[in-house]
């Protein structure tokens, strides 16, 4: 393979990129680098063109597009109840948070009611969700930063977690248990005890972890003051979720908008001033604390009655009804396989993810499939701010930078 002795790399290894590296790269005083896009610390099919000075990073140009799957245009192609299983294919550790922004968007457009019973229950699961997806954040970037023990500890709760999602759903991720006007079905009997169980077991792994990481020497070494992202510069780049608020700027979609009943839940957003690696870790590991207080809240008032909207239209009969009704099966084969239509029209319906500000525009032309549907994913936002994180730090800080932003690939490239 030719090789650009100036550059260190391949003549077509820029491809369109030049404008993005510095006039010192141009002329040979700097060192381009690949890293990716199959790298074993990348957290996903990501290519980053690193400009060094030696060990320290001039700057970072993320490639991305590498997991692209068109699941937007797919889902324009299916029938609005059909297209929800792609929901899931989005973030995949925040399966369930994707189905509730879809389905609420499906609500909005349609005007359709959820009973108290299915909104609690969503509550309850997405945060359940949210702490998973942090215990994976969590163990991944202690990994990083070669703590191998938080890594395995951190797995060992999360499977507590996919259980209870197997229990209601039959699926540990890809669950689609979230439709249009409530749930697929109640929780099985065994679901209170269940989350009960894992309210009690959970706090004190949380301390654990604090053990093991908040005064850790190289831990703190590794990640103080290391990947300071401006208040102002954040805003200016759309960033949401624990990396604003780690820059002390308190903004949760929760709390700012609620939806799905979170008014009636009491918690707290945590914030920072800090700014910087370290920040955003305590931030994540306070935000489990808060979303087991809203666990326990939901289900100490759990209301009894229906899990799905009395809306025949949207939402597909009983299927205890299924044996006795002609009318019942006929109502169900035409739904699935025809779709309901909503009006015309378009919504924008935004939700807080583990990641950010998590939002589906949708549009309807009156037809059985949606004419648009277009995510604002918080990853690919958050993303762009690696090159300014990164900047004059060395490499070997870099991984714990992807880290910090907490990126998954199939919600960047979509």
């Amino acid at each position: 393979m030719d090789i650009d002795l100036e550059t260190n790399l391949p003549p077509d290894a820029l491809d369109g990129m030049q404008h993005l590296v510095s006039d010192r790269a141009v002329r040979g005083e700097t060192v381009l680098l690949n890293m990716g896009p199959q790298h074993p610390s990348t957290h996903g099919v990501l290519r980053l063109l690193l400009e060094l000075d030696g060990e320290v990073v001039v700057n970072c140009v993320p490639d991305i597009g590498f997991l692209h799957t068109g699941i937007e245009k797919n889902m324009e192609a299916k029938t609005y109840l059909k297209a929800e299983v792609m929901t899931d294919r989005l973030d995949y550790l925040n399966n369930l948070g994707n189905n509730l922004t879809y389905v609420m968007a499906i609500e909005k457009l349609a005007d359709l009611d959820v009973p108290p019973r299915a909104q609690a229950i969503r509550v309850l699961l997405t945060e359940l969700q949210r702490i998973a997806s942090h215990l994976v954040w969590l163990g991944t970037h202690a990994l990083d930063a070669a703590a191998m023990s938080v890594f395995l500890y951190c797995f060992r709760e999360r499977e507590r977690i996919l259980d209870i999602f197997e229990m209601v759903s039959g699926q540990r991720m890809m669950t689609t248990y979230f439709r249009p006007g409530g749930l697929w079905r109640d929780v099985t009997s065994g679901f209170e005890a269940a989350v009960r169980d894992f309210v009690s077991y959970f706090p004190p792994r949380v301390t654990e972890y604090d053990r093991l990481l908040t005064k850790n020497p190289i831990f703190l070494r590794r990640t103080k003051e290391i990947g300071y992202l401006e208040p102002e510069v954040a805003l200016r780049h759309g960033v949401t979720g624990p990396m604003l608020r780690a820059a002390g700027i308190e903004f949760d979609l929760r709390k700012a908008q609620p939806y799905s009943g979170y008014e009636l839940y009491d918690f707290d957003v945590p914030t920072h001033t800090d700014s910087d690696t370290y920040a955003r870790y305590l931030m994540r590991m306070e935000e489990m604390r808060q979303s087991i207080r809203i666990v326990e809240q939901a289900l100490n008032k759990l209301p009894l009655g229906p899990v799905r909207s009395n809306n025949r239209k949207y939402v597909p009969p009983p299927r205890s009804e299924l044996g006795t009704s002609m009318e019942a099966v006929i109502h169900h084969f035409k739904l699935w396989t025809e779709g309901f239509i909503p009006p015309k029209g378009s919504v924008y319906v935004a939700t807080e993810s583990p990641r950010g500000e998590l939002g589906v525009f949708l549009e309807s032309d009156g037809g059985p499939k949606p004419y648009r549907v277009h995510w604002r994913t918080p990853s690919f936002t958050n993303i762009q701010i690696l090159p300014i994180l990164a900047r004059g730090h060395l490499v070997a800080d870099l991984v714990l930078l992807i880290g910090t932003v907490d990126i998954l690939l199939g919600d960047v490239d979509r």
